[in-house]
């Protein structure tokens, strides 16, 4: 009886050393699928980039996130004013109710 209890133990362990082997080489796979799929859309090469630019920064800026924003965020040849195209955008919304509605009122 205690042969047949040791033996299901011994069982139980290997079942579950090969079931967190298993998921261990799940979340590796998963993670080298993700590291491949952040090299591919240039994401790797772009935080390269802007950290080799703040490692190079003579002086260092207050914010190192504000920085990486910053550099993410617009191209150097691009000077998008975001709210002011926000505001263009809400403008030209109210422009096309207010056409419509005169196109309605025509068709009456």
């Amino acid at each position: 009886h205690n042969k047949l209890e040791s033996k299901v133990e011994r069982q139980a362990a290997a079942d579950s050393y090969r079931g967190a082997m298993s998921n261990y080489q799940s979340a590796d796979a998963k993670k080298e699928e993700f590291r491949k799929y952040l090299e591919k859309s240039g994401v790797i090469d772009a935080l390269t980039k802007v950290l080799v630019g703040l490692y190079e920064e003579p002086e260092r800026p207050p914010s190192a996130v504000d920085y990486v924003r910053k550099y993410l965020g617009t191209s150097s040849t691009s000077n998008v004013d975001v709210d002011a195209l926000r505001n263009e955008n809400e403008e030209q919304r109210n422009r096309i109710r207010e056409l419509s509605r005169s196109v309605e009122d025509l068709k009456k």
